[in-house]
Protein backbone atom coordinates (compact mmCIF):
# COMPACT_ATOMS: atom_id res chain seq x y z
CA UNK A 1 0.00 0.00 0.00
CA UNK A 2 1.58 3.02 -0.77
CA UNK A 3 1.35 5.98 1.42
CA UNK A 4 1.20 9.49 0.52
CA UNK A 5 3.81 12.16 2.74
CA UNK A 6 3.32 15.81 3.33
CA UNK A 7 6.09 17.63 3.46
CA UNK A 8 6.20 20.15 6.54
CA UNK A 9 8.48 22.73 7.78
CA UNK A 10 10.11 22.46 11.08
CA UNK A 11 8.17 24.79 13.37
CA UNK A 12 11.77 26.07 14.90
CA UNK A 13 12.79 27.07 11.19
CA UNK A 14 9.58 28.57 10.15
CA UNK A 15 9.72 31.00 13.30
CA UNK A 16 13.27 31.27 12.48
CA UNK A 17 12.22 32.35 9.16
CA UNK A 18 9.57 35.15 10.47
CA UNK A 19 11.45 36.32 13.13
CA UNK A 20 14.21 37.35 10.23
CA UNK A 21 11.52 38.65 7.95
CA UNK A 22 10.21 40.91 10.75
CA UNK A 23 13.68 41.66 11.96
CA UNK A 24 13.98 43.05 8.42
CA UNK A 25 10.88 44.93 8.65
CA UNK A 26 11.82 46.57 11.59
CA UNK A 27 15.58 47.72 10.03
CA UNK A 28 13.83 48.94 6.86
CA UNK A 29 11.41 51.25 9.16
CA UNK A 30 14.26 52.69 10.60
CA UNK A 31 15.63 53.34 7.25
CA UNK A 32 15.08 57.54 6.08
CA UNK A 33 13.74 57.92 2.68
CA UNK A 34 13.26 61.28 0.90
CA UNK A 35 9.87 62.71 0.95
CA UNK A 36 8.76 65.56 -1.39
CA UNK A 37 9.74 68.68 1.02
CA UNK A 38 13.12 67.19 1.05
CA UNK A 39 13.13 66.29 -2.39
CA UNK A 40 15.88 69.46 -4.24
CA UNK A 41 13.53 68.63 -7.74
CA UNK A 42 10.21 69.32 -5.83
CA UNK A 43 11.57 72.84 -4.30
CA UNK A 44 10.03 75.77 -6.03
CA UNK A 45 10.82 76.43 -9.83
CA UNK A 46 11.94 79.82 -8.63
CA UNK A 47 14.35 78.94 -6.21
CA UNK A 48 15.77 75.94 -7.91
CA UNK A 49 16.16 78.74 -10.46
CA UNK A 50 17.72 81.53 -8.32
CA UNK A 51 20.47 78.31 -7.14
CA UNK A 52 21.39 77.94 -10.47
CA UNK A 53 21.76 81.70 -11.58
CA UNK A 54 23.96 82.11 -7.70
CA UNK A 55 25.60 79.14 -8.83
CA UNK A 56 26.42 80.22 -12.44
CA UNK A 57 27.80 84.10 -11.31
CA UNK A 58 29.64 82.85 -9.08
CA UNK A 59 31.28 79.99 -12.00
CA UNK A 60 31.86 82.83 -14.55
CA UNK A 61 33.55 84.93 -11.64
CA UNK A 62 35.81 82.48 -11.20
CA UNK A 63 37.19 81.53 -14.53
CA UNK A 64 36.68 85.28 -15.56
CA UNK A 65 39.66 85.33 -12.69
CA UNK A 66 41.44 83.55 -15.08
CA UNK A 67 41.60 85.47 -17.89
CA UNK A 68 41.96 88.81 -16.35
CA UNK A 69 45.52 87.91 -15.71
CA UNK A 70 45.99 87.93 -19.54
CA UNK A 71 45.76 92.16 -19.93
CA UNK A 72 48.10 92.43 -16.29
CA UNK A 73 50.83 90.61 -17.71
CA UNK A 74 52.52 94.08 -19.01
CA UNK A 75 51.91 95.87 -15.75
CA UNK A 76 53.10 92.96 -13.28
CA UNK A 77 56.08 92.39 -15.38
CA UNK A 78 56.85 96.07 -14.88
CA UNK A 79 56.13 95.89 -11.46
CA UNK A 80 58.31 92.89 -10.49
CA UNK A 81 60.88 93.81 -13.24
CA UNK A 82 60.57 90.14 -14.84
CA UNK A 83 59.78 89.33 -18.15
CA UNK A 84 56.36 88.76 -19.93
CA UNK A 85 57.10 84.75 -20.12
CA UNK A 86 56.78 84.51 -16.98
CA UNK A 87 53.75 86.61 -16.16
CA UNK A 88 52.27 84.38 -18.62
CA UNK A 89 52.30 82.09 -15.79
CA UNK A 90 49.82 84.17 -14.37
CA UNK A 91 47.17 82.44 -16.54
CA UNK A 92 48.54 78.87 -17.00
CA UNK A 93 49.41 78.28 -13.22
CA UNK A 94 45.90 79.51 -12.23
CA UNK A 95 44.25 77.35 -14.75
CA UNK A 96 46.12 74.21 -13.30
CA UNK A 97 44.26 75.51 -10.20
CA UNK A 98 41.14 74.80 -11.86
CA UNK A 99 42.28 71.91 -13.24
CA UNK A 100 43.70 69.98 -9.98
CA UNK A 101 41.01 71.49 -7.76
CA UNK A 102 37.85 69.24 -9.06
CA UNK A 103 39.69 65.93 -8.51
CA UNK A 104 39.52 67.03 -4.68
CA UNK A 105 36.30 68.76 -4.08
CA UNK A 106 33.92 67.00 -7.27
CA UNK A 107 34.14 63.61 -5.16
CA UNK A 108 33.96 65.12 -1.96
CA UNK A 109 30.73 66.50 -2.15
CA UNK A 110 29.54 63.40 -2.79
CA UNK A 111 30.25 62.43 0.27
CA UNK A 112 30.10 65.81 2.19
CA UNK A 113 27.64 67.38 -0.18
CA UNK A 114 27.48 70.45 -2.26
CA UNK A 115 26.58 73.62 0.18
CA UNK A 116 29.49 73.08 2.63
CA UNK A 117 32.34 72.82 -0.70
CA UNK A 118 30.87 75.69 -2.04
CA UNK A 119 31.21 77.78 0.93
CA UNK A 120 34.51 76.73 2.20
CA UNK A 121 36.07 77.12 -1.41
CA UNK A 122 34.53 80.35 -2.29
CA UNK A 123 35.75 81.69 1.46
CA UNK A 124 39.07 80.78 0.88
CA UNK A 125 39.17 81.97 -2.90
CA UNK A 126 38.06 85.49 -1.46
CA UNK A 127 41.05 85.23 1.47
CA UNK A 128 44.03 83.79 -0.96
CA UNK A 129 43.15 86.68 -3.77
CA UNK A 130 44.44 89.40 -1.31
CA UNK A 131 47.69 87.76 -1.68
CA UNK A 132 47.62 88.46 -5.14
CA UNK A 133 46.35 91.98 -5.02
CA UNK A 134 48.85 92.82 -3.04
CA UNK A 135 51.63 90.70 -4.09
CA UNK A 136 55.04 92.14 -3.09
CA UNK A 137 57.16 90.15 -5.85
CA UNK A 138 56.64 87.25 -8.69
CA UNK A 139 56.71 84.42 -6.15
CA UNK A 140 54.15 85.89 -4.15
CA UNK A 141 51.96 86.84 -6.90
CA UNK A 142 52.30 83.19 -9.05
CA UNK A 143 52.11 80.83 -5.87
CA UNK A 144 48.51 82.11 -4.98
CA UNK A 145 47.32 82.45 -8.77
CA UNK A 146 47.79 78.76 -8.36
CA UNK A 147 45.94 78.50 -4.49
CA UNK A 148 43.08 80.39 -6.05
CA UNK A 149 42.43 78.47 -8.87
CA UNK A 150 42.43 75.23 -7.04
CA UNK A 151 39.52 76.76 -4.92
CA UNK A 152 37.60 78.33 -7.27
CA UNK A 153 37.45 75.24 -8.84
CA UNK A 154 34.50 73.46 -7.21
CA UNK A 155 32.19 75.72 -9.78
CA UNK A 156 33.33 73.49 -12.67
CA UNK A 157 32.79 70.87 -10.96
CA UNK A 158 30.07 70.33 -8.02
CA UNK A 159 28.06 72.65 -10.04
CA UNK A 160 27.24 70.27 -12.37
CA UNK A 161 25.99 68.23 -9.91
CA UNK A 162 24.22 70.37 -8.34
CA UNK A 163 22.11 71.44 -11.88
CA UNK A 164 21.85 67.54 -11.86
CA UNK A 165 20.62 67.25 -8.19
CA UNK A 166 17.48 69.98 -9.04
CA UNK A 167 16.36 68.61 -12.28
CA UNK A 168 15.24 65.56 -13.59
CA UNK A 169 16.64 64.32 -17.39
CA UNK A 170 13.35 65.80 -18.74
CA UNK A 171 13.76 68.99 -17.77
CA UNK A 172 17.86 69.86 -17.09
CA UNK A 173 18.46 70.86 -20.43
CA UNK A 174 17.60 74.65 -20.02
CA UNK A 175 19.54 75.14 -16.77
CA UNK A 176 22.35 73.18 -18.20
CA UNK A 177 22.66 75.29 -20.74
CA UNK A 178 22.76 78.47 -18.59
CA UNK A 179 25.36 77.15 -16.26
CA UNK A 180 27.61 75.76 -19.36
CA UNK A 181 27.38 79.48 -20.68
CA UNK A 182 29.01 80.86 -17.33
CA UNK A 183 32.25 79.20 -17.03
CA UNK A 184 32.98 80.05 -20.78
CA UNK A 185 31.69 83.81 -21.11
CA UNK A 186 33.62 84.46 -18.11
CA UNK A 187 37.03 83.96 -19.80
CA UNK A 188 35.70 86.21 -22.96
CA UNK A 189 34.35 88.95 -20.38
CA UNK A 190 37.75 89.12 -18.15
CA UNK A 191 40.03 90.47 -21.10
CA UNK A 192 36.91 93.23 -21.87
CA UNK A 193 36.99 93.80 -18.17
CA UNK A 194 40.92 94.24 -17.38
CA UNK A 195 41.00 96.14 -20.73
CA UNK A 196 39.16 99.15 -19.39
CA UNK A 197 40.64 98.98 -15.79
CA UNK A 198 44.31 98.51 -16.72
CA UNK A 199 44.45 101.45 -19.40
CA UNK A 200 43.03 103.89 -16.97
CA UNK A 201 44.56 102.88 -13.43
CA UNK A 202 47.15 100.43 -12.04
CA UNK A 203 46.98 96.81 -13.06
CA UNK A 204 46.47 96.13 -9.28
CA UNK A 205 42.97 97.70 -9.81
CA UNK A 206 42.04 94.31 -11.74
CA UNK A 207 42.32 92.22 -8.67
CA UNK A 208 40.71 94.61 -6.01
CA UNK A 209 37.54 94.92 -8.57
CA UNK A 210 37.74 91.03 -8.55
CA UNK A 211 37.59 91.27 -4.68
CA UNK A 212 34.31 93.15 -4.35
CA UNK A 213 32.91 90.74 -6.53
CA UNK A 214 34.20 87.44 -5.03
CA UNK A 215 32.41 89.24 -1.63
CA UNK A 216 29.10 89.72 -3.54
CA UNK A 217 29.25 86.23 -4.57
CA UNK A 218 30.00 84.76 -1.00
CA UNK A 219 26.83 86.69 0.23
CA UNK A 220 24.69 84.88 -2.06
CA UNK A 221 25.82 82.02 -1.93
CA UNK A 222 24.89 81.75 2.06
CA UNK A 223 22.12 83.10 0.76
CA UNK A 224 20.49 81.67 -2.26
CA UNK A 225 21.65 78.21 -2.50
CA UNK A 226 20.26 74.97 -0.05
CA UNK A 227 22.14 71.93 0.21
CA UNK A 228 20.75 69.38 -3.45
CA UNK A 229 22.50 66.48 -2.65
CA UNK A 230 19.91 64.01 -1.73
CA UNK A 231 22.07 61.31 0.23
CA UNK A 232 23.84 64.34 2.41
CA UNK A 233 20.20 65.68 2.87
CA UNK A 234 18.95 62.06 3.75
CA UNK A 235 21.84 61.83 6.21
CA UNK A 236 21.09 64.90 8.26
CA UNK A 237 17.65 63.87 8.40
CA UNK A 238 18.37 60.69 10.06
CA UNK A 239 20.46 62.52 12.78
CA UNK A 240 17.65 65.17 13.45
CA UNK A 241 15.20 62.25 13.79
CA UNK A 242 17.67 60.59 15.86
CA UNK A 243 17.47 63.85 17.98
CA UNK A 244 13.92 64.10 17.92
CA UNK A 245 13.02 60.87 18.92
CA UNK A 246 15.73 59.60 21.14
CA UNK A 247 15.95 56.62 18.90
CA UNK A 248 19.57 55.96 17.70
CA UNK A 249 18.21 52.98 14.96
CA UNK A 250 17.19 55.80 12.64
CA UNK A 251 20.09 56.06 9.40
CA UNK A 252 20.15 57.14 6.47
CA UNK A 253 22.69 55.07 3.50
CA UNK A 254 25.70 57.27 4.47
CA UNK A 255 25.56 56.26 7.59
CA UNK A 256 26.35 52.79 6.45
CA UNK A 257 29.37 53.61 4.39
CA UNK A 258 32.47 52.22 6.19
CA UNK A 259 36.06 53.99 6.36
CA UNK A 260 37.64 56.71 8.00
CA UNK A 261 37.83 60.65 6.73
CA UNK A 262 41.34 59.28 4.73
CA UNK A 263 39.46 56.90 2.64
CA UNK A 264 36.57 58.34 1.49
CA UNK A 265 38.92 61.06 0.64
CA UNK A 266 41.05 58.60 -1.15
CA UNK A 267 38.56 56.90 -2.72
CA UNK A 268 36.46 59.55 -3.96
CA UNK A 269 39.27 61.32 -5.22
CA UNK A 270 40.25 57.99 -7.13
CA UNK A 271 36.91 57.74 -9.32
CA UNK A 272 37.51 60.60 -11.86
CA UNK A 273 41.25 59.48 -12.38
CA UNK A 274 39.10 55.72 -12.79
CA UNK A 275 36.65 57.51 -15.41
CA UNK A 276 39.69 58.83 -18.06
CA UNK A 277 41.76 55.37 -17.33
CA UNK A 278 38.51 53.15 -18.19
CA UNK A 279 35.84 54.81 -19.75
CA UNK A 280 36.16 55.26 -23.20
CA UNK A 281 33.51 57.80 -23.72
CA UNK A 282 34.47 59.71 -20.58
CA UNK A 283 38.02 59.54 -22.54
CA UNK A 284 37.34 60.69 -25.35
CA UNK A 285 35.27 63.25 -24.61
CA UNK A 286 37.10 64.88 -22.05
CA UNK A 287 40.28 65.35 -24.70
CA UNK A 288 37.64 66.60 -27.31
CA UNK A 289 36.33 69.41 -24.97
CA UNK A 290 40.21 69.87 -23.63
CA UNK A 291 41.41 70.78 -27.34
CA UNK A 292 38.81 73.29 -27.59
CA UNK A 293 39.54 75.40 -24.27
CA UNK A 294 42.87 74.94 -24.49
CA UNK A 295 42.47 76.92 -27.46
CA UNK A 296 40.20 79.53 -26.19
CA UNK A 297 43.25 80.32 -23.56
CA UNK A 298 45.44 80.47 -26.15
CA UNK A 299 43.24 83.38 -28.05
CA UNK A 300 44.47 85.56 -24.81
CA UNK A 301 47.54 85.12 -25.96
CA UNK A 302 46.85 85.59 -29.57
CA UNK A 303 44.20 88.12 -29.50
CA UNK A 304 46.31 90.85 -28.42
CA UNK A 305 48.93 89.64 -31.11
CA UNK A 306 46.33 89.62 -33.93
CA UNK A 307 44.64 93.14 -32.78
CA UNK A 308 47.28 95.26 -31.51
CA UNK A 309 50.61 94.08 -32.95
CA UNK A 310 48.74 93.83 -36.54
CA UNK A 311 45.70 96.30 -36.25
CA UNK A 312 47.32 98.53 -33.62
CA UNK A 313 44.34 98.34 -31.28
CA UNK A 314 44.96 99.78 -27.57
CA UNK A 315 44.68 97.18 -24.38
CA UNK A 316 40.71 98.25 -23.86
CA UNK A 317 39.81 98.30 -27.73
CA UNK A 318 42.17 94.80 -27.48
CA UNK A 319 39.53 93.38 -25.16
CA UNK A 320 36.47 94.63 -26.74
CA UNK A 321 38.32 92.10 -29.93
CA UNK A 322 36.41 89.65 -27.66
CA UNK A 323 33.17 90.72 -27.87
CA UNK A 324 32.80 88.57 -31.21
CA UNK A 325 33.23 85.26 -29.08
CA UNK A 326 30.91 86.09 -26.29
CA UNK A 327 27.93 87.12 -29.28
CA UNK A 328 28.20 83.92 -30.91
CA UNK A 329 27.60 82.31 -27.37
CA UNK A 330 24.28 84.14 -26.93
CA UNK A 331 23.46 83.42 -30.36
CA UNK A 332 23.80 79.86 -29.21
CA UNK A 333 21.83 80.05 -25.93
CA UNK A 334 19.21 81.69 -28.43
CA UNK A 335 18.87 78.22 -29.70
CA UNK A 336 17.94 76.36 -26.78
CA UNK A 337 14.23 76.53 -27.32
CA UNK A 338 14.46 74.28 -30.70
CA UNK A 339 16.74 72.04 -28.68
CA UNK A 340 14.36 71.51 -26.49
CA UNK A 341 11.33 70.82 -28.99
CA UNK A 342 14.32 68.42 -30.59
CA UNK A 343 14.43 66.57 -27.18
CA UNK A 344 10.67 66.03 -26.48
CA UNK A 345 10.43 64.87 -29.68
CA UNK A 346 13.75 62.16 -29.27
CA UNK A 347 11.60 61.50 -25.48
CA UNK A 348 7.98 60.64 -27.44
CA UNK A 349 10.12 58.24 -29.96
CA UNK A 350 11.58 56.70 -26.76
CA UNK A 351 8.57 56.48 -24.63
CA UNK A 352 9.86 58.95 -22.63
CA UNK A 353 13.49 57.78 -21.53
CA UNK A 354 15.67 58.90 -24.52
CA UNK A 355 19.20 57.97 -24.48
CA UNK A 356 21.84 60.26 -23.24
CA UNK A 357 23.25 60.10 -27.08
CA UNK A 358 20.09 62.17 -28.09
CA UNK A 359 22.33 65.55 -26.22
CA UNK A 360 25.38 65.12 -28.49
CA UNK A 361 23.22 66.41 -31.69
CA UNK A 362 23.87 69.83 -30.63
CA UNK A 363 27.94 68.75 -29.95
CA UNK A 364 27.46 67.24 -33.76
CA UNK A 365 26.55 71.33 -34.98
CA UNK A 366 29.61 72.37 -32.42
CA UNK A 367 31.74 69.88 -34.05
CA UNK A 368 31.45 71.55 -37.49
CA UNK A 369 31.32 75.02 -36.46
CA UNK A 370 34.82 75.17 -34.56
CA UNK A 371 36.55 74.36 -37.17
CA UNK A 372 34.85 76.24 -40.07
CA UNK A 373 35.15 79.44 -37.40
CA UNK A 374 38.94 78.99 -36.95
CA UNK A 375 39.42 78.30 -40.40
CA UNK A 376 37.97 81.52 -41.52
CA UNK A 377 39.74 83.71 -38.78
CA UNK A 378 42.65 81.89 -40.01
CA UNK A 379 42.23 83.97 -42.73
CA UNK A 380 41.36 87.12 -42.34
CA UNK A 381 43.96 88.00 -39.88
CA UNK A 382 46.60 89.82 -43.07
CA UNK A 383 46.45 93.73 -42.13
CA UNK A 384 45.02 94.22 -45.30
CA UNK A 385 42.18 92.45 -43.82
CA UNK A 386 39.52 95.03 -41.94
CA UNK A 387 39.57 94.36 -38.01
CA UNK A 388 35.92 93.68 -37.88
CA UNK A 389 36.55 90.25 -40.64
CA UNK A 390 38.50 88.24 -37.70
CA UNK A 391 35.95 89.35 -34.91
CA UNK A 392 32.80 88.60 -37.51
CA UNK A 393 34.80 84.96 -38.09
CA UNK A 394 34.63 84.85 -33.89
CA UNK A 395 31.38 84.56 -33.50
CA UNK A 396 30.83 80.48 -34.79
CA UNK A 397 33.63 80.15 -32.52
CA UNK A 398 31.58 81.49 -29.46
CA UNK A 399 28.37 79.28 -30.94
CA UNK A 400 30.29 76.06 -31.26
CA UNK A 401 31.94 76.26 -27.70
CA UNK A 402 28.92 76.82 -26.22
CA UNK A 403 27.21 73.81 -28.59
CA UNK A 404 30.02 71.59 -27.46
CA UNK A 405 29.98 72.07 -23.90
CA UNK A 406 26.42 72.09 -23.51
CA UNK A 407 26.50 68.66 -25.26
CA UNK A 408 29.22 67.84 -23.29
CA UNK A 409 27.90 68.18 -19.56
CA UNK A 410 24.25 67.23 -20.04
CA UNK A 411 25.84 64.11 -21.47
CA UNK A 412 27.80 63.96 -18.52
CA UNK A 413 25.38 64.50 -16.22
CA UNK A 414 22.37 62.22 -17.75
CA UNK A 415 24.81 58.87 -18.41
CA UNK A 416 26.36 59.21 -15.21
CA UNK A 417 24.14 60.35 -12.89
CA UNK A 418 24.85 58.84 -9.22
CA UNK A 419 29.09 59.90 -9.92
CA UNK A 420 28.03 63.24 -11.84
CA UNK A 421 30.45 65.26 -9.78
CA UNK A 422 33.21 63.01 -10.49
CA UNK A 423 32.17 62.88 -14.01
CA UNK A 424 32.30 66.63 -14.65
CA UNK A 425 35.67 66.90 -12.52
CA UNK A 426 37.71 64.43 -14.83
CA UNK A 427 36.17 66.83 -17.64
CA UNK A 428 37.62 69.87 -15.90
CA UNK A 429 41.05 68.40 -15.15
CA UNK A 430 41.96 67.42 -18.36
CA UNK A 431 40.59 70.21 -20.04
CA UNK A 432 42.10 72.79 -17.43
CA UNK A 433 45.64 70.80 -18.22
CA UNK A 434 45.43 71.85 -21.93
CA UNK A 435 44.10 75.39 -20.56
CA UNK A 436 46.92 75.67 -19.13
CA UNK A 437 49.38 74.66 -21.14
CA UNK A 438 48.26 76.53 -24.34
CA UNK A 439 49.07 80.05 -23.81
CA UNK A 440 52.82 78.87 -23.08
CA UNK A 441 53.29 77.83 -26.22
CA UNK A 442 51.22 81.04 -28.03
CA UNK A 443 54.27 83.63 -28.52
CA UNK A 444 56.46 81.08 -30.24
CA UNK A 445 54.04 79.35 -32.39
CA UNK A 446 52.44 83.04 -33.67
CA UNK A 447 55.50 84.20 -34.05
CA UNK A 448 57.17 81.05 -36.42
CA UNK A 449 53.87 80.09 -38.01
CA UNK A 450 52.33 83.43 -38.24
CA UNK A 451 48.70 84.46 -37.19
CA UNK A 452 47.22 82.51 -40.49
CA UNK A 453 49.64 79.12 -40.20
CA UNK A 454 49.02 78.99 -36.48
CA UNK A 455 44.98 79.59 -36.64
CA UNK A 456 44.97 77.10 -39.44
CA UNK A 457 46.95 74.60 -37.74
CA UNK A 458 44.15 74.91 -34.66
CA UNK A 459 41.62 74.77 -37.24
CA UNK A 460 42.98 71.57 -38.14
CA UNK A 461 43.53 70.15 -35.09
CA UNK A 462 39.71 70.67 -34.28
CA UNK A 463 38.64 69.02 -38.27
CA UNK A 464 40.30 66.17 -36.53
CA UNK A 465 38.38 65.82 -33.65
CA UNK A 466 34.45 67.02 -34.97
CA UNK A 467 33.35 63.41 -36.18
CA UNK A 468 33.81 62.83 -32.08
CA UNK A 469 29.93 63.36 -31.99
CA UNK A 470 29.01 62.01 -34.55
CA UNK A 471 30.48 58.55 -34.03
CA UNK A 472 29.23 58.37 -30.03
CA UNK A 473 25.89 59.49 -30.98
CA UNK A 474 25.76 55.86 -33.58
CA UNK A 475 27.99 54.02 -31.12
CA UNK A 476 27.18 55.26 -27.38
CA UNK A 477 24.59 53.21 -26.16
CA UNK A 478 26.80 50.07 -26.89
CA UNK A 479 29.96 51.91 -24.86
CA UNK A 480 27.76 52.72 -21.74
CA UNK A 481 26.48 49.10 -21.74
CA UNK A 482 30.42 47.91 -21.33
CA UNK A 483 30.73 50.66 -18.76
CA UNK A 484 30.83 49.97 -14.88
CA UNK A 485 30.61 54.07 -14.51
CA UNK A 486 27.56 54.52 -16.45
CA UNK A 487 23.63 54.66 -15.11
CA UNK A 488 21.93 53.58 -17.68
Amino acid sequence: MMSTRTSTLDPTVEGAAETRQSSEKAIDRYLITLDPEDNPQCMSTLRRWVAVLVISSASLCVTCASSVAAFTEAGSAQTFHTSHEVTILGVSLYVSGLGAGPLLVGPLSEVYGRNIIYRISYILFFIFTFPVAFAPNIGIFLFFRLITGFCGAAFLSVAGGSVSDMFPNSTVANPMAVYTMSPFIGPVAGPLIAGFIDQNVTWRWTYWVLLCWIFAENALLFLFVPETYAPVILKKKAARLRMATGDANYYAPLDKVQGNLAQSILISCYRPFQLLLFDRMTLLLDTWNALILGILYLAFQAFPVIFQDVHHFSDQMAGLAFLGIGIGMFAAISTQPFWNKLFAQEAIKHDGNPPPEVRLIMGQVGGILVPISLFWLAFTTYPQVHWIAPIIASIPFGSGIYFVFTSTFTYLVTAYRPIAASAMASNSALRSAFAATFPLFAGAMYDRLGTVGATALLAGLTTIMAPLPFIFYRIGGRLRMQSKFAAC
